[in-house]
Parts: C-alpha cells; structure tokens; sequence
C-alpha cells in the first residue's frame, strides 16, 4: 500500500495541474504550482495587496513626472515612460548613484531638500517603493514561513500620511513647492495624487489588522501633528 501512496500523490497532482488549465470556458485558471501548497490564505493576500500597491506607486510616479516634466530630463531620461520603468520594471534590488545608492526614508527626504539636485520624483517614488517593499520584508512572494510585522506595514502607512502632507505644504526659501502635485484652481480641483496615496493608505491599514489578526499582535498605533513629524522608521514603536 505504501508504493501505490507514492503513485497516486505524483498522479493527483498531475491531474490537478491538468484540470486547472484545461476544464471551464473562457481564459484558463492559473496553472497549479506545488509552491502554493505552502501558502496560506494571509499570504496569497499579502501577495496581492504587495502588487496593487506597487501598482498604485506606478500610477503615481507617472502622474508626478507628468507634472514635473523638468525632473526627468534632470537625469537624461529618453522619456517619462522610461523615467517610469527604470524605476519598476528593474531589480528592486538596485540603486541609484545620483541618489547616493539611498533607499527607504533616506531616499524621501532627499525629495524635500533645497540643496538636492537631483531627481525629486526619483527619490520620492524610489523611497516609497523601497519603504513599502522593507514593510513586506524585502519580499515579492509569500509562504507559510514568512513572518510579516503588523506594526511595519502600520508604520508605512503613517509614512505615506506624511508624504501626502509634506507634498502639498513643504516649501523651498523662494516658497514653491518642491513637487506638483495636487491642484485646486478655482473651480478646477485635481485630487488624483491624494487619492493614490489614499489607496496606498488603505492597502498597509487593511493589511496591518489582517496580519495582526493572525498573530495575535498588537499594533501600537500613534497620534502626532502629522505637519511636525519626521518619516517613522518602520520598526520603531510610536510614543
């Protein structure tokens, strides 16, 4: 009886994979893979709420150069879609000298500073891609084993709060804002940057209870004047 268990199991998995692209009508089901007998429910939804927020942080990497158009010449970018895609279609693994190979935070206050020369929406996308990925351990896909940290993905999104306000409200010494972004003109209002980040928001808050939920973890939540705060290092606990 044992050798026919070791027959059957390699069999059921073939049917499997066989039904799973080849029964029903119109586009297949994805392709069974034995990798994702190691996920659980929490990590297949890791895996999709990682992909829509980097796609949201696409979305507004592109929108941002689209109203910052100088910012990509700054670099010698061919165009904005390849200003985009050096960003995202690249190793997240990678780093960019004239940000000074900074990731995360450090690579988002370089988009507020006066004296950076660079590339403002390079950084603030780069630290928010880079942040966001250090929130989901450096990760694209996950198993039964990895052990996501409510309080990080809590963090990030305070983080992406912060953004959205230093966006709007930073000021160089000539009081322009470093980045275009939301506009209300008279009658004309341009919410489409804040509604992005609205996502992002959603996304990591969401996220956060669903891991904690799981591990049973508390998630030390935090009131600050967001127009006085610093980017929140992703493992610190607020006070």
């Amino acid at each position: 009886m044992k050798w026919f268990g070791f027959i059957l199991i390699p069999c059921l998995f073939s049917a499997c994979a066989h039904t799973a692209t080849t029964t029903g009508k119109g586009p297949a089901p994805a392709e069974f893979k034995l990798s994702s007998l190691a996920k659980t429910e929490v990590d297949q939804i890791a895996d999709l709420h990682l992909q829509a927020s980097l796609e949201h942080l696409r979305v507004l990497t592109e929108k941002l150069y689209r109203r910052n158009p100088h910012e990509w010449k700054k670099t010698g970018q061919p165009s904005l879609q390849a200003a985009v895609a050096r960003i995202f279609d690249g190793e997240f693994k990678q780093s960019f000298a004239e940000l000074d190979h900074k990731r995360g935070i450090e690579a988002l206050y370089l988009a507020f500073q006066e004296d950076f020369q660079g590339d403002r929406v390079l950084a603030l996308s780069w630290g928010l891609t880079t942040m966001t990925l250090a929130a989901y351990n450096d990760t694209t896909d996950f198993y039964a084993w990895d052990d996501l940290d409510p309080q990080k993905l809590y963090n990030a999104a305070r983080n992406y709060e912060i953004a959205i306000w230093k966006l709007s409200s930073n000021r160089d010494s000539q009081g322009q804002v470093y980045l275009l972004s939301n506009e209300i003109n008279g009658e004309e209002r341009n919410l489409s940057f804040e509604r992005e980040f609205g996502k992002l928001l959603a996304e990591h808050d969401m996220m956060a209870k669903i891991v904690a939920n799981r591990t049973n973890r508390t998630i030390v939540r935090m009131v600050q004047n967001v127009a006085a705060a610093f980017f929140i290092p992703l493992s610190a606990i607020p006070k």
